[in-house]
């Protein structure tokens, strides 16, 4: 495991800030609460994926041959052959928290999304206010689970004014990728 370049940390934190907003500081150094110093968490590279893992544990892997070390920590997601980064939904637990913009889905939109659909206007509950157009979401159960992220396809002035099967959320990830890609999700 390697840290990462400058221009990799650059396209990494460009892509994240969609998800996040300026909460993305809080992922590296997070606030501390109670005035002891919080643990800090580093991004590193093996191969062409980025894990998220303590700092303690990143010192500790580097004791360990790269060619032996297949993953540790969480792994956020790859870099294409490319250039780009592209966020997988192992990073999910990670960015909801963190998350600027926020859609709730009705029960009955939850398994259409889960099974690598659009999210339509008739399948939303509630939605965060002021969001623009191509703006990332986390998507989360009406009892306020993550099942997946997006980018919406409209803002949020023009999506009250659409018909039901109006799409309004773009899917990038989904909780059900564990299942239909569990084959090829973590190989090299």
């Amino acid at each position: 495991m390697r840290s990462l370049t400058e221009e990799e940390t650059k396209t990494l934190f460009s892509k994240l800030a969609v998800y996040c907003g300026r909460s993305l500081n809080n992922l590296i150094a997070p606030p501390s609460d109670d005035g002891a110093s919080a643990e800090r968490h580093v991004f590193r590279l093996q191969g062409s994926r980025v894990f998220y893992l303590p700092l303690k544990l990143a010192n500790l892997a580097v004791s360990v041959p790269r060619a032996n070390l297949l993953s540790a920590g969480t792994m956020i997601g790859k870099f294409t052959k490319t250039g780009k980064f592209r966020v997988n939904i192992t990073a999910l637990d990670v960015i909801a928290p963190h998350a600027r913009n926020r859609v709730w889905v009705k029960s009955n939109g939850e398994m259409p999304f889960l099974y690598g659909g659009n999210l339509v206007k008739a399948h939303i509950g509630r939605f965060s206010q002021d969001m623009t157009e191509h703006e990332g979401v986390i998507v989360l159960s009406a009892d306020d689970k993550p099942l997946g992220f997006g980018v919406t396809a409209r803002s949020t002035a023009e999506t009250r004014k659409l018909e039901p099967t109006a799409i309004v959320v773009f899917r990038q990830a989904d909780a059900g990728e564990w299942l239909r890609d569990e084959d090829t999700l973590f190989t090299t």
